[in-house]
């Protein structure tokens, strides 16, 4: 991946479509379907507008399936992360990959005032969109390298 694409505000890069959010009252069932019909890993929990938590595939593992929790009876707010670390959408991707890699996650909330308004992911890194965007801006510099050889 190139440096222009780890410049990128996350604004261009987070996942707008897919951003899925519940209550804190949700089972884990309901969440996990929910996961499931929108092919999501993770679900931003919000009380009202305010982001409070998030729940991922991970949690799903290792605190409900490695638990032993009854998937109808166990809430989102007993097991999700709660006052997940965020970033604001006018943030590099370098720097959300860096916090990623740095504190040992996989998905970061976008929020504004502390609404969430996206979520980025490792996943984006491999995304054959930024791949092609990435394509994109090396043959772009390609013909202004041509163009300025030219013109000299």
């Amino acid at each position: 991946m190139g440096a222009r694409v780890l410049g990128e505000p996350i604004k261009y890069v987070m996942e707008k479509a897919k951003f899925v959010v519940a209550p804190p009252h949700t089972t884990v069932r309901a969440a996990a379907k929910l996961m499931e019909k929108r092919k999501v890993s993770a679900v931003l929990v919000v009380e009202g507008k305010r982001l409070v938590g998030i729940f991922t595939e991970r949690d799903a593992v290792f605190r409900v399936i490695a638990g032993a929790r009854d998937l109808d009876a166990t809430v989102l707010s007993e097991v999700m992360t709660k006052k997940p670390v965020t970033v604001a959408p006018d943030e590099t991707f370098g720097y959300a990959l860096l916090l990623m890699h740095q504190k040992g996650f996989r998905h970061v909330p976008v929020v504004v005032d502390g609404e969430p308004i996206g979520i980025v992911s490792a996943r984006n890194a491999l995304d054959p969109d930024l791949e092609e965007f990435e394509s994109e801006a090396r043959r772009r510099e390609q013909i202004r390298r041509k163009a300025a050889v030219a013109g000299t």
